[in-house]
């Protein structure tokens, strides 16, 4: 995987959402599709080489885990469930509250997209300060399933978010 050709990519703004915050933006990606299928494959490649048990459900989190999960999630022949911001999804769901780098807000996943007992790798673009993908590990762990990994694209390490996760993290980027 060429990472100078996808961190070339991506683009930093500055004061997005909120003054502060230099937001990494990785929509230029999906300009370059050699560079998404790098991306993609990479993604794949670390699933089956350091999880050692099937995976079942591949997690995305809104929304840009959504850009990667269910593409990965086919490839290994996973389901694939998406994580929204609240009243996004349809019938029943089950919610949590938490924080993120710049403020609070609900998560939800339809109740039954995760069955007891099902491996599951959650998929995001970021890890900041791991708010996210705290909020996504509760609600895998609400419906009784296991959470194998987090996988990110970009990890902004100076804020320390893989702490606050139970499962190992990996992060393509290192920034």
């Amino acid at each position: 995987m060429d990472l100078k050709r996808i961190n070339s990519l991506i683009r930093e703004i500055p004061d997005f959402p909120k003054e502060g915050i230099l937001f990494k933006d990785i929509f230029p990606l999906f300009q370059d599709p050699i560079a998404v299928e790098m991306v993609i494959t990479h993604i794949v490649n670390y699933i089956n080489t350091h999880i050692d048990k099937k995976v079942d459900v591949i997690v995305g989190l809104d929304a840009r885990g959504f850009l990667f999960g269910p593409i990965v999630a086919m490839r290994l022949g996973a389901a694939f469930a998406p994580v929204r911001k609240a009243g996004k999804l349809p019938g029943a769901t089950i919610q949590v509250k938490y924080e993120k780098e710049y403020g609070h807000d609900i998560f939800e996943m339809q109740e039954d997209s995760i069955k007891p007992g099902q491996n599951v790798v959650v998929i995001d673009d970021l890890i900041a300060t791991g708010g996210s993908a705290k909020g996504a590990q509760e609600l895998i762990e609400k419906m009784h399933g296991n959470v194998l990994s987090f996988i990110f694209m970009i990890e902004l390490e100076f804020l320390k978010g893989k702490d606050v996760l139970s499962a190992p993290v990996y992060s393509m980027i290192k920034s």
